[in-house]
């Protein structure tokens, strides 16, 4: 049975169809997106059922969507900015500057100066220099020490980047301590897309020995940041594992925050793309290959997971999804094999390099990809 917001979203795109225009006024080869704001609120309140005492605080590198960060800001969640224009954003939208973590550890004497008028003073360090930098552009700056964390099967390990080793930890407080600046906090970020509960809980363990270090230099450690990495497959079943290891480790009362993206994006954004020629294969080489379809979008734009994670998308096609099609108007109803690719000439702007679509596709259909908020709307 089709799910009720199934419908409701292709109603939605085929709405959007039959007012983008027709040949006397033009034809809209754009791609756009269908965003389910209410799958959003679903997902806060599951986020707020698994984890009552960790506020989330939405990576806006995620997808920047104005619309999804005014809702978020409704709705009371702080937000991760790693940039100088995700902090001008979300500082427009009307946040207040203390929902703001400035969470990268390597950042311009520029955008310190920015995040300064901004009034942003929270962000995190993992290297000598960095504090170098903070010391000379924002003095007045509270600082969580990143600490290493990674999860081996995570779809990218961004311990291979960003992360102080512990046993650097202590030598790292010192230093802040001889610059006279606050250190109030321990984060990590054990990977996109985590798929072991063991890398959260051996990172809040290292998390416990650094408050502690910090504590012993007298600093007033009060936050831990658990980072993002969060999924729809196994949300709660890493979110069990992380609220026993905070109960024991961080049983006093400090502030929890976490680094959600894609847990609140992903599944709330629907993408359209529009089938602007075919190639159907004849004579011997039909009987082995799938045809080829070339679409408006492609791995230089929505579908850079595809190119970076291999990740691989299922299409299907939208139901009278255009009524501008080229010659014959009759289709073949049965299932058809298909190569997808992306609209430039580059031959790694492939999509998917097989896709068994439930009908024909012919030049003008519309094809429609579920699950794709996890990159920046075009």
């Amino acid at each position: 049975m089709t799910d009720p917001m199934d419908r409701l979203i292709d109603l939605t795109i085929q709405t959007r169809l039959s007012s983008m225009g027709n040949y006397e006024f033009g034809i809209t080869d754009e791609p756009f997106f269908v965003a389910d704001l209410g799958q959003v609120l679903r997902q806060h309140r599951r986020w707020q059922t698994n984890f009552p005492n960790v506020h989330p605080f939405y990576a806006v590198k995620c997808n920047p969507d104005p619309t999804l960060l005014r809702l978020l800001a409704e709705i009371g969640t702080g937000f991760d900015c790693a940039s100088t224009e995700e902090l001008r954003v979300v500082v427009n939208l009307g946040v207040d500057p203390s929902r703001i973590i400035f969470a990268n550890p390597c950042k311009s004497a520029s955008s310190l100066l920015f995040a300064a008028r901004m009034g942003v003073t929270l962000t995190t360090f993992d290297n000598l220099d960095e504090l170098e930098t903070i010391h000379t552009f924002l003095p007045t700056a509270r600082l969580v020490l990143r600490i290493y964390a990674c999860d081996n099967d995570a779809i990218i390990m961004l311990g291979e980047k960003f992360g102080a080793p512990v046993e650097c930890s202590f030598f790292l407080l010192q230093r802040a301590q001889e610059l006279g600046l606050e250190v109030c906090g321990v984060s990590f970020h054990v990977g996109t897309g985590a798929a072991n509960a063991s890398a959260y809980v051996n990172a809040i363990r290292h998390a416990r020995m650094v408050f502690e270090l910090g504590q012993s230099l007298g600093y007033d450690m009060n936050l831990l940041d658990i980072g993002g990495g969060y999924q729809d497959s196994n949300f709660e079943k890493i979110a069990q594992s992380v609220r026993v290891a905070l109960m024991e480790d961080f049983p006093s009362q400090i502030r929890i925050i976490a680094e959600p993206g894609r847990y609140f994006a992903r599944s709330a954004y629907t993408l359209a793309c529009k089938v602007l020629s075919r190639r159907c294969h004849i004579a011997g080489a039909a009987q082995e290959r799938p045809d080829m379809l070339y679409q408006n979008d492609g791995v230089y734009g929505s579908f850079m997971n595809v190119l970076l994670e291999k990740e691989v998308v299922h299409p299907s096609l939208i139901p009278c999804s255009s009524p501008y099609h080229l010659g014959n108007t009759k289709r073949a109803h049965e299932p058809h094999r298909y190569s997808i690719w992306g609209p430039t000439c580059d031959s790694v702007d492939c999509v998917a390099r097989e896709s068994t679509l439930e009908a024909e596709v012919r030049v003008g259909d519309w094809l429609k990809y579920s699950n794709m908020g996890g990159e920046p709307p075009s």
